[in-house]
C-alpha cells in the first residue's frame, strides 16, 4: 500500500502541447539513460542489500510499468474488462492490479476481466484485491468523505436527510484542508450544532464500498474518526436525528455503513 502526503492533490492543469513535449522528452530520457540507471541500480541493490535488493528493486519497477500500464491502456482495459458503470482504469498513481480489484470489489468485471482476475489469483492468492491503493490521487470515481463515528451504549449515532431514504454517519466530503479533524469538526459545528474537540480525534479506520445505484461515482470513501464534543446535538432543519443504531440495526443501512458497523462490531465497539 502507498501512502502518500497529499492524497488530495488535484492534478495540475498543463496545456496539450507542453504535455506533448514532456511525453517525448520523458521517453528521449528513457531510451538514453534507463539502461544505463537499470543496470546501476542492479548493482547498487545487489551489492548493499543481497538477493532481496534486486527483488525489492525489480518490484519497485513492476509496479511503476504496471502503473504506466493503467495510463496508457486505459481505453482499451475500460472497454474490454469493466462493465458500464465499473470503476475506470487510467489514475496515473494507481496500478492495472488495483483497479482490476476494486471492480471486483464492485462486481464490475467483465467475463474478460474476471478471467484476468482469476490467473493473477492462480499466481498470487487475492492479488487485485490485496493491490486496492486508499492512498492515490483523487479519482472521479470516488467519493471522498470524512466520517464522525458517534459511540453510545454500543450504538452509532446516524442522521438522515429530510426526503431522502438513506441514514448517514455525520460528516462531508474530504477536502485539502490542514487536517480531517478540522474538516470534520466544521461539519459537525454546521450539521449538529456541537464543538468537537480537534485534540482527542482517534482515526477507526478508512472503508469502501460500493455506491448506491444513482450516484455519480461507482465507489463510496469514508475515513471514519471518534472525536469528543461540547453542546448539545441540535441538527439543522434540513437534517433528521439523531437516531441510533446497533449492530442488529444493520440491516436498515447502506452497503458502505453496514461495513463500517461490521468492523465495529469485531473490534467489539458495539454489541
Amino acid at each position: 500500500m502507498i501512502f502518500r502526503k497529499q492524497s488530495l492533490q488535484p492534478d495540475r492543469k498543463v496545456h496539450p502541447l507542453i504535455g506533448l513535449l514532456l511525453f517525448l522528452i520523458s521517453i528521449a530520457l528513457l531510451l538514453i539513460t534507463g539502461p544505463l540507471g537499470f543496470l546501476y541500480g542492479l548493482g547498487h541493490a545487489l551489492f548493499t542489500r543481497g538477493i532481496r535488493g534486486i527483488g525489492e528493486y525489480s518490484l519497485k519497477i513492476a509496479v511503476s510499468i504496471d502503473q504506466l500500464g493503467n495510463v496508457m491502456m486505459q481505453h482499451l482495459l475500460n472497454a474490454l474488462w469493466i462493465k458500464k458503470g465499473g470503476y475506470a482504469f487510467g489514475n496515473r498513481d494507481e496500478t492495472i492490479s488495483s483497479a482490476l480489484g476494486r471492480n471486483h470489489q464492485l462486481g464490475t468485471l467483465t467475463a474478460l476481466g474476471r478471467g484476468i482476475d482469476a490467473f493473477l489469483d492462480l499466481i498470487d492468492p487475492r492479488h487485485s484485491l490485496n493491490s486496492i491503493d486508499y492512498y492515490t490521487e483523487p479519482s472521479e470515481a470516488v467519493t471522498d468523505m470524512v466520517s464522525w463515528v458517534e459511540i453510545e451504549n454500543g450504538r452509532v449515532l446516524f442522521l438522515k436527510e429530510k426526503g431522502h431514504p438513506f441514514y448517514f454517519l455525520p460528516g462531508g466530503e474530504r477536502k485539502a484542508t490542514p487536517s480531517d479533524a478540522l474538516q470534520l469538526a466544521l461539519y459537525l459545528k454546521h450539521l449538529l450544532g456541537i464543538d468537537a474537540r480537534t485534540d482527542g480525534v482517534t482515526f477507526l479506520g478508512t472503508y469502501e464500498s460500493r455506491n448506491e445505484p444513482g450516484q455519480p461515482t461507482a465507489i463510496l470513501r469514508q475515513h471514519c474518526y471518534t472525536m469528543p464534543f461540547v453542546g448539545r446535538l441540535q441538527p439543522i432543519p434540513a437534517i433528521e436525528g439523531p437516531y441510533w443504531f446497533g449492530y442488529a440495526d444493520r440491516h436498515r443501512l447502506r452497503e458502505a455503513d453496514r461495513r463500517i458497523l461490521d468492523a465495529l462490531h469485531e473490534k467489539g465497539l458495539i454489541g
